[in-house]
């Protein structure tokens, strides 16, 4: 049987299913980083906190507690960078031992080819990919970031401290982006693996990501907290 004849096993649900799902990650994607004004982002909100948090900063001595935040956000990108590295060679392994997964199947009385099992598989590498990509420029960001504070001067007086703070805001909000554009990924990711259980699957996995996704984005209980006026 030859490639073409393989795929014709995808019927015109899976690629429904495919066009959702990544319709539904670029879509939320922009939804999130630019919501509507009667509807801010958990995102969004925390990006005003980043701007203050630079702005507090200039005046702070000394700014071990500044370096100390920024150092851990860099380790998190950092390890998350490496899980989805991690994961990525675990994909690999397995679109390598892809006849291991045609054999359940076959045990399952499931009539699949191979090629099927890697197609399906590589579509959740994608997502994976991606993230890791986001993580890698996430981390380098958080160090443009690092370098434009310890430009800032302490002196109130000097007239470069603020607009090198508000640079500082900046760059660690497009930081932020990059890290929350990351972790949107994996969840897509794994939504993606719901195509293993047939496009149906892939359906439900995807609507399930979506609810989740925009649950914690604009209806959590953290975006109430931030959301309240300050006493």
């Amino acid at each position: 049987m030859d490639l073409i004849d393989q795929l014709r096993y995808f019927t015109p649900l899976d690629v429904i299913a495919v066009i959702y799902l990544i319709a539904a990650w670029m879509v939320l994607g922009y939804i999130i980083e630019t919501p509507p004004k009667s509807r801010i982002s958990t995102s969004v909100l925390v990006a005003q906190y980043r701007r203050g948090w630079m702005v507090q900063m200039t005046t702070r001595k000394p700014r071990i507690f500044d370096a100390t935040i920024l150092s851990t956000l860099r380790e998190g990108t950092s390890f998350l960078a490496s899980a989805c590295l991690i994961a990525i060679g675990g994909g690999m392994a397995a679109i390598s031992n892809a006849e291991r997964l045609s054999d359940v199947a076959s045990e399952l009385a499931l009539d699949t080819p191979r090629v099927i099992w890697e197609v399906k598989i590589l579509l959740a590498l994608f997502f994976v990919t991606n993230a890791f990509l986001r993580f890698i420029w996430s981390n380098r960001l958080f160090g443009y970031c690092g370098v434009v504070m310890a430009s800032t001067s302490n002196d109130e007086a000097d007239p470069q401290a603020l607009p090198r703070a508000r640079k500082a805001g900046e760059l660690n909000i497009t930081a932020a982006r990059a890290f929350n554009a990351g972790l949107r990924g994996i969840y897509f990711a794994l939504g993606a693996l719901g195509w293993l259980f047939g496009p149906g699957g892939l359906l439900v996995a995807t609507t399930l990501t979506i609810v989740i996704l925009l649950r914690r984005e604009f209806w959590s209980s953290s975006r109430q907290i931030l959301m309240r006026e300050d006493a």
